[in-house]
């Protein structure tokens, strides 16, 4: 028996339903009016409205942070949710993507949502559609329903507060449609050029998109292009904007044991659940954040530091293992690999660094292996697996990467290729897995299996009794030779 047919079968049930939901959205055609392409996609957030008007607005029962950015948005929600349940807040954390399982999008003062109630809400708002289509109005799309089944789950788990993470973009996300207490741009760089647009400045526009009529935003964009967008959206808006930047408000103690914030304002040295420098700008944003609201300084600065210190975010600079040590980080545009690089910085330097790299097509892999290249030994391209989405070939990553001076071998099957580097690692040796939030999910299996994570209700669960049965994914190759 396999790990997810061991599941409860009303969660298999309930996965099943929303992954039939899964379709490709039908595109503009080439050279569509982006103010077309915009109304559309404003059709689409004032749809979802509706439907959630429909079931009550649940998305209006509780007050939400809403984070959106290029880089760091995943570990700045995570940081400010931490903070808050260390508050005695309890509160739910959203997350896009989700690295192995549906319940991690719905997370409760840090504990994934049960599989049975999880299951629960899926019916309740399978429920609720099938009473909205007979009205005549069309079915919800998959990111439709997940979005509204986000606020049903909270409302009806009771939560006092929710920190809502962007899918992508901000302006047109589905997840737009809250009205929130403090808005969070992390940072703007070129990514999702196909759905946001060709330039940076459509990016920044986008992201801009989540500040709200009167309501605080904070930001860690210096660019002073970028930072003109984001500014001119928040006077538009009449939204006190506050800017977060190192050396200004901030400064960064790391090394391969820890990383500390140290807030230039008030003193305080705060040391960070999450490793690697990168965190610090944003466990900054964060503090930020939380201080928008308002509360009295014995309530937040307690809080603070005991929620920085405790937050845990899979798959951003996560290490996995030692000897060798295996690190995994999604990094999947130049931005957050230059980052993730930075913190390697920090590390003693390996024997040798393997680096298992795979990127999804649409991302700049030419700049991403440029990057890597000069700090990888060994490189073993391969080709994580997406939902309507195709990666980046492994045999040209591997020439890309061959051709910069660097060896690789193209493995297919993302199994195969970590099987590879573990064996070939001595234990002086560093495997760092990287390229796509994907690539990290499907290895991350090999120590953290799915169906133990559902079960336990953490990304980090304890040695099951159904791990040992674990079986991997067919490969459509079988691995290379190093």
């Amino acid at each position: 028996m396999s790990e997810q047919s061991s599941l409860d079968p009303r969660y298999r049930w309930a996965v099943g339903y929303l992954r039939a939901l899964i379709q490709a959205p039908p595109g503009p055609p080439p050279g569509t009016p982006p103010e077309i392409v915009r109304a559309r996609a404003q059709q689409r957030l004032e749809r979802l409205r509706a439907f959630l008007h429909f079931i009550g607005d649940p998305h209006r029962a509780y007050p939400v942070i809403h984070v959106t950015g290029t880089s760091g948005k995943g570990s700045t929600s995570a940081f400010i949710a931490s903070i808050l349940q260390a508050a005695g807040i309890r509160v739910g954390l959203h997350i896009s993507p989700y690295l192995q399982v549906e319940t991690e999008k719905l997370q409760i003062d840090g504990a994934l949502l049960a599989a049975d109630r999880f299951a629960q809400y899926v019916a309740e708002l399978d429920d609720a559609v099938r009473a909205w289509t007979a009205r005549g109005e069309q079915p919800l799309t998959y990111g439709e329903f997940w979005t509204a089944l986000v606020f049903h789950a909270f409302r009806q788990e009771g939560i006092e507060f929710a920190v809502v993470e962007v899918g992508v973009g901000g302006r047109f996300d589905l997840t737009n449609v809250v009205l929130p207490e403090v808005s969070v741009i992390t940072t703007v760089g070129l990514d999702h050029i196909r759905t946001l647009g060709p330039t940076i400045r459509d990016i920044a526009w986008h992201k801009a998109g989540i500040i709200k009529p009167g309501r605080p935003a904070i930001t860690g964009v210096s660019d002073p292009e970028l930072f003109a967008i984001i500014a001119a959206e928040a006077r538009q808006q009449g939204a006190p904007l506050r800017t977060v930047l190192e050396g200004q408000d901030f400064v960064v103690r790391s090394d391969h044991a820890a990383t500390a914030l140290l807030d230039l304002h008030t003193g305080a040295c705060y040391r960070l659940g999450l490793g690697g420098r990168f965190q610090a700008h944003n466990a900054a944003l964060a503090v930020a954040a939380v201080e928008a609201l308002g509360w009295p300084p014995d309530r937040v600065e307690p809080a603070i530091a005991a929620g920085l210190a405790a937050t845990r975010f899979p798959g951003r600079f996560e290490i996995v293992q030692e000897r060798p040590t295996v690190i995994l980080d999604g990094a999947h545009n130049p931005q957050k690999l230059q980052a993730l690089l930075a913190a390697l910085a920090d590390f003693p330097k390996p024997a040798r660094r393997i680096v298992l790299f795979g990127v999804l097509d649409g991302h700049d892999a030419n700049e991403m292996a440029t990057l890597l290249a000069e700090h990888a030994d060994l490189v073993l391209t391969t080709a994580p697996e997406a939902t309507l989405r195709t990666a980046a070939e492994p045999l040209e990553l591997a020439r890309l990467f061959e051709r910069l001076g660097t060896p690789a071998v193209p493995i297919a099957c993302v199994e195969d290729a970590l099987e590879v580097a573990l064996q070939v690692a001595r234990p002086e040796d560093q495997i760092l897995v990287t390229g796509s939030l994907y690539l990290v999910g499907q290895a991350r299996e090999h120590w953290y299996p799915s169906a133990e994570i559902v079960r336990q209700r953490t990304c980090w669960p304890r040695p099951g009794t159904e791990s040992a049965e674990r079986t991997p994914a067919a490969c459509r190759e079988q691995p290379g030779t190093v």
